[in-house]
């Protein structure tokens, strides 16, 4: 177990941002039957989600939420000495993504930049990782941004995976701060053994082009190897097991209780599992913000934007003892505890834009602007 304390880091903004395109779950009446898609929603608690564009990606929605955040901030891009991009929707396979949005975002080139390939955990990893940055460093601020565009990946008739996504990006600003009173501290686990619980088995370097066949999968779905796939029953018993399981040890290591948060930000997995989750370590549901309703399951994103639900609107502004919990694909899974001011979670944004310079239609385009 790797346990992390970072006593003079905080929070410093929240934003996060979708597309305007709303797909309601009952879309799926006519495919999967009404009665198997009202079955879905009251065990997910999935009404609708978001859907990206075909040239939308995660990093055009988590650019708009960093730009948020900078904007609200009054903060200059060059005071931002790292950023991080967590997702498994990079925009390329090559260079990392974080060094288009180093670009549009205007941020110095003695920033230090890169991605994380993680999915559901990558807010709770990126923040470990920026924090041990800034804490061993002359970094004062850095962006943390993350998300997924996970439905592109889907078969377009996987009734495990096709009404459960939804399309974000967030973005998360660490600050350094005189206040050791209240350190962020976390603790990460993993376990490489289910590594094929969630995979897409083609297109990386392994298999580079496999074969474009359907296959008529055990589950009853049909899936190419280029398609996402969830081994449901072993994701479930990790999350069900495995996740309550480091939340107590979270709080023995601690030295603290539930009733020490004022605010569970997790998963987003689906309202099932969370309320399970929550069952088990005795978490009121009332603490528990959830976004699931109207935005899905946003992946690495979704402890964010649940927050963004829950306090951006309310006019009551006040700092809250909150505790995150990020699970999913590796298999990965982390806690980790700090303040936030709710001024500095900023409301929902809706965003249809793309970086149409980063959609390269032929290769001869990369010969030009090729000057420093």
């Amino acid at each position: 177990m790797a346990v992390f304390t970072f006593d003079n880091i905080k929070i410093g903004g929240i934003a996060a941002a979708v597309p305007s395109n709303v797909e309601k779950t009952t879309k799926y009446n006519d495919m999967f039957g009404e009665e198997e898609v009202k079955k879905f929603m009251d065990q997910t608690g999935i009404l609708e989600t978001r859907r990206a564009a075909k040239h939308q990606t995660c990093a055009d929605l988590g650019y708009v939420a960093a730009k948020k955040i900078l904007d609200e901030r009054g903060i200059d891009p060059s005071e931002i000495g790292a950023i991080i991009f967590a997702s498994h929707s990079p925009d390329y396979r090559r260079p990392a993504t974080a060094f288009v949005l180093q670009k549009r975002l205007g941020i110095p080139t003695d920033a230090a930049v890169f991605d994380i390939s993680l999915g559901c955990s990558s807010l709770v990893y990126g923040v470990q990782v920026l924090g041990g940055m800034m804490q061993s460093s002359n970094i004062k601020k850095a962006l943390l941004i993350t998300g997924d565009t996970a439905s592109k990946s889907v078969a377009p008739s996987d009734r495990s995976s096709l009404m459960l996504f939804g399309e974000a990006g967030a973005a998360i600003l660490l600050e350094k701060t005189d206040d050791t009173l209240h350190p962020i501290r976390s603790i990460l686990k993993s376990d490489g053994n289910g590594y094929r619980y969630m995979i897409v088995p083609g297109g990386g370097y392994r298999d580079l082009n496999p074969t474009e066949e359907i296959f008529d999968c055990k589950d009853g779905n049909k899936r190419s190897l280029y398609n996402s796939f969830i081994q449901g029953t072993a994701v479930f018993t990790f999350t069900i097991f495995d996740v309550p399981q480091i939340l107590k040890e979270f709080l023995a290591h601690t030295n603290t209780t539930v009733d020490d948060y004022d605010s569970f930000a997790f998963h987003q997995a689906n309202l099932y599992i969370l309320k399970q989750i929550a069952k088990k370590v005795k978490i009121p549901m009332e603490k528990m913000p959830i976004s699931l309703h109207k935005y899905g399951n946003t992946s690495g994103a979704s402890p964010l934007v649940s927050l963004i639900e829950e306090y951006a609107t309310n006019p009551e502004k006040k700092i809250i003892n909150t505790l995150f919990c990020g699970f999913g694909i590796g298999v990965s899974l982390g806690v980790f505890s700090a303040q936030v001011d709710t001024q500095y979670i900023y409301p929902m944004i809706e965003d249809d834009s793309i970086f149409e310079e980063g959609l390269i239609k032929s290769p001869n385009e990369l010969y030009s602007g090729l000057t420093k």
